[in-house]
């Protein structure tokens, strides 16, 4: 078993709650059958917190409890023990979902919708206005090479690419905290190393992130803190130079140098150290295989060899690096107060006199027309007479007409002023 580091995150007293992002203390999950008898302990007196702006690694092989962990920090299971809090709040307070992003481990999409369609709806989710939902999904699609492929339905994508509109969707409301489980799962070694630079930025920028994950390469490269599980239990912790610090051996690197010179320095330690230690092995240091493979294909793509596959993606989008972080709020604002003005900003406009130009001037040509009648009879007029005000009706014809006595009346044989019956 693999000693605790003791470095403990228990042991940091001095962080304040704001800095605490997430903490779990002494939490336990066991499921049960439909009996209510204990089947498994998937989680066991597991403690660890996760700082602002870290990026804190959650290891171990299948089935140690990285995605139990996960699933009851979403709120989506609930615990047998112990205490969780995400951003000191329960994970069941519906607040906390907004400032969250979450990548399963599978990724669960509509089949029947393209990639744009599927940002689209998971962008509505959050309450996102339509100038910004365009501009975030043009920026992720570009990110994650599927712009060329946007309108194809998502059946029609592989394993990877359906990875990759995953890794999209749970970036579209730009979180507070990212929670990626097992994110480089079908991606290619291009689509992998994009995703470690993205986790690296997203730090840079002072994203939380919990990446979940049994590949350690991916891991040791982005991480600053981590857990490793087994059996449901924390079997260590730490940061990266604690767990992987070798005490009893030290590398020395150098030019190449020839036989002679290395027997020299085999000579000098040995005298030094009074023949208790000698330099155990010489090698000529290695490329990384992920480093020759995207060599080679960086160079394909400069011979411009075409491929059918999801394309290398963009930069990181411009709503998740830190230099337009406050240009869109302020953006956003400006946006606010031209859609709203306030009442001293609708009393101006209202006492402002018309703007002068040839806009304005069209205007009061079409508004005149019906605001202004103009003199002369119209074409419209004389053939539909148009009704009499009230005050130009003649009411002596009209009782006339409506009296039956007045039968007479046209011929001259009515006397004045005879009353009517």
């Amino acid at each position: 078993m693999i000693e605790v580091s003791a470095q403990s995150p228990r042991a940091t007293s001095g962080i304040t709650a704001r800095e605490r992002v997430v903490a779990v203390e002494h939490l336990t999950k066991q499921f049960r059958d439909f009996w209510m008898r204990a089947r498994v302990r998937a989680v066991d007196d597991v403690s660890f917190d996760v700082l602002r702006g870290e990026i804190f690694g959650l290891l171990g092989p299948n089935g140690s409890g990285k995605s139990t962990t996960i699933k009851i920090l979403l709120g989506l299971l609930h615990k047998t023990t112990g205490r969780v809090s995400v951003f000191g709040k329960l994970p069941f307070d519906v607040a906390v979902k907004k400032r969250i992003g979450y990548l399963p481990e599978e990724s669960y999409l509509y089949q029947f919708l393209n990639a744009r369609e599927t940002l689209e709806y998971y962008a509505k989710l959050f309450e996102l206005d339509h100038a910004t939902r365009r501009r975030r999904i043009d920026e992720l699609l570009d990110m994650v090479g599927l712009a060329a492929v946007q309108f194809r339905p998502v059946r029609e994508y592989s394993k990877g690419m359906q990875r990759r509109i995953g890794i999209a969707q749970a970036l579209i409301n730009d979180p507070e905290l990212l929670i990626l489980d097992e994110p480089t799962t079908g991606l290619d070694p291009l689509g992998t190393r994009q995703i470690k630079d993205l986790i690296l930025e997203l730090g840079r920028r002072g994203k939380t992130v919990i990446l979940s994950s049994h590949l350690l390469g991916d891991v040791e490269d982005c991480v600053d803190r981590m857990v490793i599980l087994y059996g449901g239990k924390v079997q260590a912790q730490g940061t990266c130079d604690e767990l992987l610090e070798s005490r009893d051996k030290m590398t020395i690197e150098a030019d190449a140098l020839d036989d002679a010179t290395i027997a020299e320095i085999d000579e000098l330690i040995r005298r030094r150290t009074a023949g208790a230690k000698a330099i155990s092995r010489v090698a000529k240091p290695r490329q990384r295989l992920e480093e020759l493979f995207i060599g080679i294909v960086e160079r394909a793509r400069a011979a411009r060899i075409e491929t059918a596959g999801a394309q290398h993606g963009g930069q990181t989008a411009a709503f998740l690096r830190a230099d337009q972080a406050s240009g869109e709020a302020v953006i956003a604002n400006l946006l606010k107060s031209e859609d709203a003005p306030g009442p001293a900003a609708r009393s101006t406009a209202a006492a402002a006199p018309p703007a002068s130009g040839p806009d304005s001037s069209v205007l009061d040509e079409l508004i005149r027309p019906a605001a202004t009648p103009p003199e002369g009879p119209s074409p419209s007029s004389t053939r539909t007479p148009q009704p009499k005000p009230a005050a130009d009706v003649d009411l002596g014809m009209i009782g006339s007409l409506l009296d039956p006595g007045a039968g007479g009346a046209a011929s001259g044989d009515s006397t004045p002023g005879k009353p009517r019956s």
